[in-house]
């Protein structure tokens, strides 16, 4: 008799790979969605939803990622001070040039994720660095290149 079943991995069994991607001229979104896919481990053979099986990734020179359309000026993220009344909105092109430009790409990635203890531990795998240094050299991580991979991930103008 033959019997057919999906193998669930373990975490114990799981190999997690260091990637390096350059963020330079790529559109926000879809930088994101690739991440996002990278972190949750979704382009291995091998995924199971309810183990964190995904690779490491390292995205360098945040600041010179771009928004297509108007979304730069009219993209608005918003926080709550905690007191009543307390809601704040901040443009992304305001983000992009202030002091933590990163936290752009780590909130779309963030959204991508979903909720809960599991996409928290997958999101701590992910480290976005706002200039071309990055202190995990000794990880050896594979750089991949988002920007041949479709013509629309990078802004061309």
């Amino acid at each position: 008799m033959l019997t057919r079943s999906t193998p669930s991995v373990k975490p114990a069994e799981v190999e997690k790979k260091w990637i390096l991607i350059d963020a330079e001229g790529l559109v926000v979104g879809r930088l994101a969605s690739i991440v996002a896919n990278r972190l949750r481990g979704k382009h291995k053979p091998q995924f199971t939803p309810h183990v964190d099986c995904g690779d490491n990734v390292i995205v360098i020179n945040a600041e010179k990622v771009r928004f297509t359309g108007r979304k730069a000026s009219q993209k608005l993220y918003y926080r709550h001070t905690g007191y009543a009344g307390g809601i704040k909105e901040v443009r992304a092109d305001k983000v992009l040039e202030g002091r933590f430009p990163e936290r752009v790409i780590e909130k779309a990635v963030e959204r991508m994720i979903p909720r809960g203890p599991l996409g928290r531990q997958q999101m701590r795998n992910l480290r976005v660095f706002k200039g071309p240094e990055h202190p995990h050299a000794a990880q050896s991580p594979e750089p991949l290149d988002v920007g041949s991979l479709n013509r629309k991930n990078k802004v061309s103008a």
